[in-house]
């Protein structure tokens, strides 16, 4: 009996000693094979195909970037052509508003030019009631002279006095004075409404300068008015442009970066599966190793027993 049992210990201890035999040239070839997968090309495509997705990736986050500093560089431009835009939306509201004072005044300055008018036309009418007055009063003081003077040459036909006191040629002097003055007076008068003319005509002429300058600003104040609608329009249409760029680079460069969040969590991932059964095989093979040493020095220290055992009698 203790020899078939020796026998069957011997079986099985060869039988594990073939499995480990066996076992340990598994792990060779495995071993073999490993440092030939990775020392040949076969086993570095992986690794250069993700160093060409990653490089592929930088690139596209290089491009991305340098699309970001021309868009900003964009931007930028966009930004001085706005600022350009104002300072000139300011200009042109400075000279707006000084047209417009431009305009009150010419409008001061023509109701103050229509004022004097009105006042030169009530004068010239005045005028020309006093100088009709005048004419009616010399009318009359004309017709009392030659009343009188009728009077007299009545009388003295009559009384036939001597002309010493009351002489025809002394009448007719007074008359020629008179005449005269009033000559002089209507000529006095003639000069005054000719200068009333004169005046009023230079108020005329000033009131159509006046009226061409108004109609020149408010001219000029329309085209000022279309050219700040044109460039606010412009504004509001290059804010817009700006604004969506930004939104686009924006988005483009979100898209990029989770791209490539999404491409590296990939495969960190896909690197911690081949770590974690790398890890496990290798935890395998050690459990194996262990239990296979474990069993062969069981069987040895068996074999030591059993020699120690059977060489006791014998001795």
């Amino acid at each position: 009996e203790e020899s078939l049992q020796m026998w069957d210990l011997n079986k099985r201890l060869e039988a594990y000693l073939a499995r480990v035999k066996f076992l340990e040239e598994e792990n060779e070839v495995l071993r073999a094979e490993i440092q030939s997968t990775k020392s040949s090309p076969a086993g570095d495509s992986w690794r250069v195909k993700y160093e060409e997705e990653l490089r592929a990736l930088r690139d596209a986050l290089d491009h991305a970037f340098r699309e970001k500093c021309t868009a900003e560089l964009a931007r930028d431009n966009l930004y001085e052509e706005v600022q350009q835009v104002k300072s000139r939306c300011q200009k042109e509201q400075a000279a707006r508003e000084e047209a417009k004072k431009q305009l009150s005044l010419s409008r001061k300055e023509l109701e103050e030019e229509r004022r004097a008018q009105i006042w030169l036309k009530e004068r010239a009418v005045q005028l020309e009631k006093e100088v009709e007055t005048l004419l009616e009063v010399h009318e009359e003081e004309k017709a009392g002279l030659d009343q009188e003077i009728a009077s007299f040459s009545h009388s003295l036909e009559s009384f036939r006095c001597a002309p010493v006191a009351f002489q025809p040629v002394e009448v007719e002097d007074y008359s020629k004075r008179l005449s005269e003055i009033w000559k002089g007076a209507v000529e006095t008068y003639k000069t005054e409404v000719s200068q009333l003319e004169g005046s009023l005509c230079q108020a005329k002429e000033n009131l159509w300068k006046a009226v061409e300058d108004n109609q020149q600003s408010q001219l000029q104040l329309q085209h000022l008015e279309k050219d700040l609608a044109g460039l606010k329009a412009r504004k509001e249409m290059l804010e817009e442009s700006l604004a969506q760029q930004w939104q686009e680079q924006r988005g483009e460069a979100e898209k990029f970066q989770a791209l490539a969040m999404e491409a590296l969590e990939q495969e960190q991932q896909s690197l911690r599966v081949q770590i974690a059964r790398v890890l496990e095989d290798r935890q395998q093979l050690m459990h194996l190793k262990m239990s296979l040493s474990l069993e062969v020095a069981t069987y040895r220290t068996l074999l030591e027993a059993e020699s120690t055992r059977l060489q006791m009698p014998a001795g």
